[in-house]
């Protein structure tokens, strides 16, 4: 309505406040470090360093296409660290080894790069997919299939989406699009104080999808934000004291906690996950999320 009736085109336009990156764990879907620039310009490359100092041996990472530097994923390699990322449209690949080939999967290694020290030569496996009309391209460095099953590799990489979704809930849900002051340090404390509400938000969900006996993936945490204000309603009046109680209890079913389920056409491929006893942890990393200050001064 402002913009049909242009009473706010004498307004300066907002700036960027600067660029947020988090990496995600995945299996608890919790943030591992949050990263703040000022300059919201700034190239995600700079972030490698961070990635290399944080992340331990024995992890994957699953990785945007932000991130598609060879020389990175060498280093990243040589610290006996592995990833998942997609292959890019057009990369010049030179097959050395076919482990499958079906009618809709292709497993093989692969070599990428020119040689050069921006493209230097790289191995890794490429696992092509077929799914309806489609076919998905993934590049990982885990060389043995036994290792990692292709279609793990797929699957993996399907789950990448938690990270947006995570990021989806803490800048819509719990509003961080919007910043509330032009003070840096002021921005930089809404973003930690945000993600740790969004962490005790994850945990409280996982707590409730316990008590019900379901996957998370099942509960809607929107849906226990907004149930939040009916639980505090209910404890005022004597009726509630736990809010995991009160979420699984079946007549506050209606708060729409447990998701609807959907059906599916197309018949989905169950993979198992690779084993946690053996060491290895699983990461998410959001390249970047430039954060708008266009709306600070908004009451």
């Amino acid at each position: 309505m402002f913009c049909k009736l242009k009473s706010l085109e004498d307004i300066p336009k907002g700036q960027l406040a600067g660029k947020m990156a988090t990496v995600i764990d995945l299996m608890t879907r919790l943030p591992v470090d949050i990263w703040f620039q000022e300059n919201p310009r700034a190239s995600d490359v700079k972030l490698e360093e961070k990635i290399l100092q944080l992340v331990p041996a024995k992890t994957l990472l699953l990785l945007e296409r932000e991130f598609y530097h060879f020389s990175f994923w060498l280093k990243l390699i040589e610290r006996d660290i592995h990833l998942i990322t997609r292959l890019k449209k057009g990369a010049a690949i030179q097959i050395q080894r076919v482990f499958t080939k079906s009618y809709d999967l292709k497993d093989s290694l692969v070599r990428l790069g020119s040689g050069t020290a921006k493209t230097p030569f790289i191995t890794l496996r490429l696992i092509e997919v077929h799914s309806g009309k489609t076919w998905h391209y993934y590049l990982t460095s885990v060389l043995e299939p036994q290792v990692l099953q292709p279609y793990v590799v797929a699957d993996l990489y399907r789950r990448r989406w938690r990270i947006e979704s995570a990021f989806n809930t803490v800048k819509r849900l719990l509003r961080l699009s919007y910043l509330w002051t032009g003070s840096l340090n002021d921005i930089q404390l809404q973003i930690w104080v945000t993600w740790i509400f969004y962490a005790i938000l994850v945990d409280l969900g996982d707590a409730v999808a316990y008590q019900l006996s379901l996957p998370i993936d099942s509960i809607s945490l929107e849906m226990i934000y907004r149930g939040l204000y009916h639980f505090y309603v209910a404890r005022q009046k004597g009726k509630a004291t736990d809010p995991i109680e009160y979420f699984a209890t079946p007549e506050n079913r209606d708060l729409g906690i447990v998701k609807s389920q959907r059906k599916h056409n197309v018949k989905l491929i169950v993979a198992p996950f690779p084993d946690r006893q053996r060491g290895s942890d699983c990461f998410f990393f959001e390249a970047s999320s430039q954060i708008p200050l266009t709306a600070a001064i908004q009451a």
